[in-house]
């Protein structure tokens, strides 16, 4: 029968220095990892033609348009406590012969129509 040799293992020991390259990548991780997160968590706004675009498929539903605008520039607006940047638009079209005009206000940063009304 074969007899088996013992096989003692070798245990690494870690130096000093070792673990301090350890804890200093881990460091390192993680000031990486929060600089990445507060980059990618910044408000990022929507395109205002993007946000015309839509608007616009929703009044199409109804019937024809005759023209719209918005402006490409975002504007600070606030209603009691919620604050946030806007873009202000509007949509034109026949009802009953006559041209009738309406304007809304944006959300640049979800989309969300808030506030619509015809002028």
């Amino acid at each position: 029968m074969y007899m088996k040799k013992e096989e003692k293992k070798e245990t690494k020991t870690y130096s000093t220095e070792d673990w301090m390259y350890l804890g200093g990548s881990v460091v390192l991780s993680f000031i990486l990892g929060m600089l990445t997160f507060a980059f990618f968590k910044k408000k990022k706004s929507l395109k205002a033609d993007d946000l015309l675009k839509s608007i616009k498929k929703e009044f199409l539903k109804e019937g024809p348009i005759d023209g719209s605008w918005i402006e490409l520039s975002k504007v600070p607006w606030k209603k009691f406590a919620y604050e946030t940047d806007v873009y202000y638009g509007g949509i034109s079209r026949y009802e009953e012969s006559k041209l009738v005009q309406y304007e809304f206000i944006v959300d640049a940063y979800t989309g969300s129509l808030i506030d619509l009304y015809r002028v």
